[in-house]
């Protein structure tokens, strides 16, 4: 099952990834952690993509879809893989759609309000855990911080770039058929369920 999870910063992606990911036994990949066991390695595509990194720009698309391409053909894509955060420009939809054929893409819309709550609300604890001051305060005691960029004003930025990029992404991907959009805010649980029912169907029209 070659699958997309979309959605603004907040909207869950990461938590839902790994649940589809170990339900159904296939890869969740992220072109950041294919860039940096490729910068690690020390590849041609691994020292290519530094020389960027380092200057602080964008990968060109074409050396992303190679890098993607590469990571495909790995014996753990055999039966599909889930991509969040990528494609990230309509270049790499386009590209990615000539290499592999995505059977959905499914985005987790949720009001900009809610996003903002979530991540203005985010405190790390000193072992990693994560709590929100709005929905998951951490229990009395425990010493918690905030991310520098968990201020309003980054976080509206950060939505109107995501919007600004996504936007025409989803448009191509709805003329394919294979977009399904659902609530991103609703009870984690009830979210996952929505998900697996997306997934269901796909397996059974097959």
């Amino acid at each position: 099952m070659n699958l997309i999870l979309m959605g603004a910063p907040g909207a869950g992606k990461g938590t839902h990834a790994k649940d589809i990911s170990k339900q159904f036994s296939i890869p969740h990949i992220s072109t950041g952690d294919i860039l940096r066991e490729e910068v690690a390695k020390g590849s041609e595509l691994g020292k290519t993509a530094k020389s960027y990194m380092d200057e602080g720009k964008l990968l060109p698309d074409d050396i992303i879809i190679e890098i993607i391409k590469g990571r495909l053909q790995e014996d753990d894509c055999k039966n599909g893989y889930l991509f969040d955060g990528f494609p990230r420009t309509l270049v790499q939809a386009q590209k990615l759609d000539t290499i592999s054929r995505i059977e959905s893409v499914i985005y987790l819309k949720c009001d900009d309000d809610i996003l903002i709550k979530r991540l203005t609300g985010r405190r790390i604890a000193e072992d990693g855990r994560i709590y929100n001051i709005y929905f998951d305060p951490p229990p009395e005691g425990i010493k918690t911080y905030q991310r520098d960029d968990d201020n309003e004003e980054t976080i509206r930025e950060r939505l109107r770039i995501f919007y600004d990029t996504f936007t025409p992404i989803m448009e191509f991907y709805k003329k394919k058929n294979n977009f399904h959009e659902i609530r991103g805010d609703e009870d984690r649980t009830v979210v996952y369920e929505n998900i697996l029912s997306i997934l269901k169907n796909i397996q059974k029209g097959r």
